[in-house]
């Protein structure tokens, strides 16, 4: 029950591009289309589940007995950064198309507050290694989840006679904002 719990929790009540607002570069970058911020998903699901996998081992069997837990950030980040580089390699031989529709956005991973966010947030929490997966790969679908339903939003706006003043970055941020709040009906679940 506990773990079904985590998984509500994390991809609908603290979702972490519309609750903990982390993450939210890629949210807005990448979410023009459905497809795209389908694979923006599975990318960042794979990384956030392996690098706090990583994380989690390396705090309780490096850094703790070592008595160095001030090295996190820096040591989370390189981490990350080496399975972002595996990941875009890996997307690059199997897509090209879908590389290159991510563009930029697909390195910029690492930069991805929610992946370092979901890492940092699993050590504070003091979760034991199954809940940190369950915590990462249902976080990383929440993050999945708000990217499609905000793609799905922004391509059925770009169908819509929208206002001239509204057009492009404007309604995209009303329409994220309203997303938010709909998902905040969720905080009486758990």
């Amino acid at each position: 029950m506990e773990y079904i719990l985590i998984i509500i929790g994390a991809i609908f009540v603290n979702n972490v591009i519309l609750a903990q607002f982390l993450g939210i570069c890629p949210f807005l970058g990448v979410s023009s289309r459905v497809s795209t911020s389908l694979g923006m998903g599975a990318a960042v699901i794979f990384v956030m589940t392996i690098a706090s996998l990583a994380a989690y081992l390396i705090q309780n069997f490096i850094l703790v007995p070592l008595g160095i837990e001030f090295m996190q950030t820096i040591v989370f980040i390189l981490v990350i950064a080496a399975l972002v580089q595996m990941v875009e390699i890996i997307i690059k031989k199997i897509s090209p198309l879908l590389y290159q529709a991510l563009g930029v956005f697909l390195p910029l991973i690492t930069t991805n507050c929610a992946v370092l966010g979901v890492a940092i947030l699993l050590i504070q929490k003091r979760l034991i290694l199954l809940e940190s997966l369950t915590y990462s790969i249902a976080s990383g679908l929440g993050f999945m989840v708000a990217m499609v339903l905000f793609a799905g939003i922004r391509e059925r706006l770009d169908l819509e006679d929208v206002p001239a003043a509204f057009k492009g970055t404007p309604i995209a941020l009303i329409s994220a904002g309203i997303l938010a709040m709909a998902f905040m009906g969720f905080s009486g679940l758990v």
